[in-house]
């Protein structure tokens, strides 16, 4: 998730249990231009692994240069091609989404990774880029041939962006389709929907995302649900400030406190959410200049019992 999951957030995700971890989108062009904000994007710890860098691009050439450079700084045991994103300054350049609306260039790109790289390649995908374009058994079929190693679906169109309801079926249609391994994603909000998932589809892993904004938890909760059925009580509001605020030191020790705050807003108004008084703590994060400010923001989210 782009703006999310950086180092901070990924030894969060680990810390709760989280078995396979992912890179924020990563340009090919930016990359392969020598961009140094890029390239710090690909600062991994060996706490983090094992971890997918998942890269985006539209020309087979920039995106097999732009691997064989993740390769030589970040050695991830993944790389990933995102052929998901639906935002339109990514689809706008034929990246992303886009390139479900075109199976040939997408099997190429794969296969120009493939050819460049050690690292097994794998591709995020969405099930189409509208009702009238359902294709991805198709592209999985062209990936697969191109030579993934893996294939995740998210259950929804580029139309729909994030409304409306993840169809599973596609999941189950594309596992019935390949002999790689397929994750699921999309809808996944309880440790219930991610067993519900695998049932359902049979797909070979599940993979969450916004619906672990503010709520890592739910990592840790899904992998006790799964291993063991064990069904675990919410965090108190007491855990919640005190990991909020970690989180935050987190992002301190990374990029520093000027930086660090305004990026943890988001965050913290994910924490906050359907809490008593959530609005008007929001209004007290977005406020916060700096770590004392946000610190004080959080607890009297959590812990003033007059908020």
């Amino acid at each position: 998730m782009a703006g999310v999951t950086d180092q901070a957030y990924r030894l969060i995700a680990k810390e709760m249990g989280c078995s396979f971890v992912y890179t924020e989108m990563i340009s090919d062009k930016a990359l392969v231009y020598g961009n140094e904000r890029t390239e710090s994007m690909l600062r991994i710890s060996d706490t983090e692994r094992p971890i997918a860098v998942q890269l985006f691009g539209s020309d087979p050439k920039i995106m097999a240069r732009a691997a064989k450079i993740t390769q030589e700084l970040a050695s991830p045991e993944i790389i990933d091609i995102n052929m998901g994103c639906p935002t339109l300054k990514i689809v706008r350049n034929g990246e992303g989404a886009a390139l479900m609306r075109n199976v040939p260039l997408a099997r190429d790109i794969v296969e120009a990774v493939v050819s460049a790289v050690n690292a097994p390649v794998t591709v995020k995908m969405r099930m189409g880029w509208s009702r009238e374009l359902i294709n991805a058994v198709e592209l999985a079929e062209a990936v697969e041939a191109a030579g993934a190693a893996l294939v995740t679906i998210h259950g929804r169109t580029r139309e729909q962006f994030y409304s409306g309801t993840a169809d599973w079926d596609i999941i189950k249609d594309v596992k019935e389709a390949v002999s790689v391994p397929v994750i699921g994603n999309g809808d996944i909000r309880s440790p219930q929907d991610a067993k519900r998932m695998l049932v359902e589809t049979g797909c070979d892993g599940v993979m969450i995302g916004r619906a672990a904004l503010g709520n890592p938890w739910l990592i840790r909760d899904t992998i006790v649900f799964l291993s063991t059925g064990t069904e675990l009580p919410p965090p108190t509001y007491e855990e919640r400030a005190s990991f909020a605020l970690r989180h935050l030191d987190m992002l301190i020790q990374l990029i520093g406190e000027k930086a660090a705050v305004p990026k943890m807003r988001k965050h913290a108004a994910w924490y906050v959410r359907g809490i008593p008084g959530a609005a008007s703590a929001r209004i007290r994060i977005n406020a916060s200049r700096t770590r004392d400010e946000m610190a004080r923001a959080l607890e009297v989210a959590f812990l003033d019992p007059l908020c």
